[in-house]
């Protein structure tokens, strides 16, 4: 069993090559095509007429004795949350290049991550079939951009042409050298050998090394081909059963699993994609509130019907009706590289827009189509703002709009337009900041004592709460309660963005113990409760982070700008006026930052300035602090940072 991802920058053919892979297992008789829209994996009407990829989807063929679930996944940037949940269910990966192209922004933030996760990976370039097709070029590329460790295993011919095909390499002399030139560097034993006597490292030695370091991930060997007439394809099947290694696990050990897609059957039903690690599970097994119902796993092409699934494989579960991607099924797993979670692996969504209605009445159904949405991708990260009657959702890019929009009209029939859409940004303190109020004390309603330091922490470490009071000051519930109002709280700072990168610490805390009448009977007036923390946490924590203060970050994306020669002087100006920082300037080329926010506009005025040659591409950077006006975002709740009002609302409803 191998669960394998496709993985590619948009357009570079991956589902085409998934098409590709299944006809030549025998998994299908007829290769779909994109254009068509009839392929395999794209089933979304949205999918067909776009062609491009927007859900990950799962497939199955045979090779050999090993069972291969392959995981098409989206190209396109905007749609890279759903590459993320992928990643923590792979075995291995096959990284696809276009030959023409070569190495693109999308490719070298996939190759980045693979790396960090530890994914063993083998690169297909493809379309060498297509005019401009390079080999040797394309291969320098991967080197420089990617990874040095790259292994051609053989040779194109006939590039640009139809009759364009892959040659493996057998044992050639050449092949060797370059082998053990890649191999030695992290393989001090093939090294030694190789030092000591040249003739002992026999073929099969090299071979044997190269499987071992491409599991590792330490090597990547590249094939070439075409996923359109089929050259170089039999080769790659062959790389992959001979160089990624198989699924691991222990079917007879205890359950563990991730849930890394969510979708709605016909009838609405809730159906979870889950990658087992380990044990088995089986139809009626409790699973937190739910319990399993019906189980299918993919085989040779097809989703079966099975009374049960074993560690290894990818299973489709019914009859869990709460659960969310990127639960945990049974125990968390082991931490295997790569492994047993879907967060942190690429930057969040950096854009926003409020949904409206087309209909005032439809308000209520769609919030609860948003929610399931939410279900089947976290990201999307809904802000309902009750004030003012508005939902918004998170976005990486404006094609995404149209999926949401396509998917509530269809899936719900719901006709739903949107406002402009803005950049979220973050708030870091500046400094330490610190608050206390004591129960009994005025002018503090609550019957609870309670302190909290706010100071920065390291850059990408969300928040972290600490403890400075001993454990067993207050009772567990209490402490949880603090804990978790705190991160809510900061998700509106200051200036209304959510603050990160900070430690939140508790230095003072009391309370008073649960009191009651003669009679037994519970008198809240004089005891402490959850909701006593819960309520004083907002005005302790902002007061506390007034204090500190905090500094706007809006995003920034690294950009190259691909243009003719005689249009970089019209160019120039608009980049100066949006922001942008050149790092690069040749005749053709431009790379430098710009503000996220900034990115859309420029998209916009460039076909008009470059005849519509320029060719942009972004990728998210880091969050810098803004230049300019300070933005600021309408807060939901009842603003903590007023204290009347907060207390006219909070105290009145308690």
């Amino acid at each position: 069993m191998l669960n394998l991802g496709i993985l590619a920058h948009v357009d570079a053919g991956k589902t085409s090559l998934t098409e590709r892979l299944l006809y030549a297992a025998g998994a299908i008789d007829e290769v779909g095509s994109v254009d068509d829209g009839n392929t395999q994996t794209d089933s979304l009407a949205l999918e067909r007429r776009r062609g491009i990829t927007i859900k990950s989807a799962v497939v199955s063929f045979a090779v050999g004795d090993t069972t291969v679930n392959l995981i098409d996944t989206p190209g396109h940037p905007d749609f890279i949350a759903e590459v993320e949940r992928v990643l923590s269910v792979l075995d291995g990966a096959v990284l696809v290049v276009s030959a023409v192209e070569g190495v693109q922004p999308q490719t070298r933030v996939l190759m980045r991550t693979l790396r960090r996760l530890g994914i063993p990976t083998l690169v297909f370039v493809n379309k060498i079939d297509r005019r401009g097709a390079r080999d040797d070029g394309v291969l320098r590329e991967l080197a420089a951009k990617l990874s040095p460790a790259v292994v051609a295993m053989g040779s194109a011919s006939g590039l640009g042409t139809a009759e364009a095909d892959f040659t493996p390499f057998d044992g050639q002399a050449a092949f060797a050298a370059n082998l053990v030139e890649v191999l030695s560097v992290r393989g001090e034993a093939l090294l030694a050998a190789y030092v000591e006597e040249e003739d002992s490292l026999s073929h099969d030695r090299l071979r044997a090394e190269l499987v071992a370091q491409t599991g590792q991930a330490l090597a990547h060997p590249v094939f070439f081909g075409s996923a359109i007439t089929g050259a170089g394809v039999d080769a790659l099947i062959a790389g992959i059963r001979e160089l990624l290694p198989a699924a691991q696990g222990d079917p007879g050990g205890p359950v563990s699993g991730t849930v890394f897609k969510v979708e709605r059957g016909p009838a609405g039903e809730k159906i979870a994609y889950v990658r087992m690690f380990g044990g088995t599970l089986r139809t009626r097994d409790p699973l937190g509130s739910g319990k399993v119902t019906a189980i299918s796993v993919f085989d040779d092409g097809a989703s079966v019907r099975r009374q049960e699934v074993g560690a290894g494989r990818i299973a489709r579960l019914w009859g869990l009706a709460d659960v969310r991607v990127g639960d945990t099924i049974g125990e968390p797993g082991k931490g295997e590289p790569g492994r047993g979670g879907t967060g942190g692996h690429f930057a969040p969504p950096t854009l926003e827009t409020v949904v409206v209605p087309g209909r005032p009445a439809d308000r209520g159904a769609l919030h609860l189509a948003l929610t399931q949405l939410a279900e089947q991708d976290p990201l999307i990260a809904l802000r309902q703002d009750d004030l003012r009657q508005e939902v918004s959702v998170s976005l990486y890019g404006e094609v995404q709009k149209e999926v949401i929009q396509d998917t509530l009209m269809n899936d719900f029939g719901l006709d739903v337009t949107f406002r402009e859409t803005t950049t979220i940004c973050v708030e870091r303190p500046n400094g330490t900041g610190a608050a206390y109020e004591v129960i009994g004390v005025e002018p503090n309603p609550f019957l609870a004592t309670l302190g909290l330091r706010v100071e920065p922490g390291e850059a990408g470490s969300g928040v972290v709460f600490r403890l400075e009071v001993e454990l067993g000051s207050l009772p567990y519930a209490f402490m949880r309660t603090i804990e978790e109002t705190v991160g809510q709280t900061l998700l509106q700072g200051l200036r209304g963005w959510a603050v990160v990168d900070c430690v939140v610490t508790l230095t003072h805390s009391g309370y008073w113990a649960r009191q009651s009448h003669s009679g037994g009977v519970f008198d809240k007036s004089m005891s402490s409760t959850a909701g006593d923390f819960r309520n004083l946490v907002p005005l302790v924590l902002m007061t506390a982070l007034s204090r500190a203060g905090t500094t706007v970050h809006e995003p920034a994306h690294r950009f190259r700008l691909e243009l003719p020669p005689d249009t970089l002087g019209p160019v120039l100006p608009l980049l100066a006026r949006l922001g942008a920082i050149p790092r690069t300037r040749l005749s053709s080329l431009v790379e430098g930052e710009i503000p996220a926010a900034r990115v859309h506009e420029l998209e916009q005025r460039l076909p008009g300035l470059t005849r519509g040659e320029g060719v942009l591409a972004c990728v998210f950077d880091r969050y810098q602090p803004v230049r300019g006006p300070i933005p600021e975002r309408p807060r939901t709740d009842h603003n903590p940072l007023d204290r009347k009002e907060y207390l006219l609302h909070v105290v009145r409803r308690v």
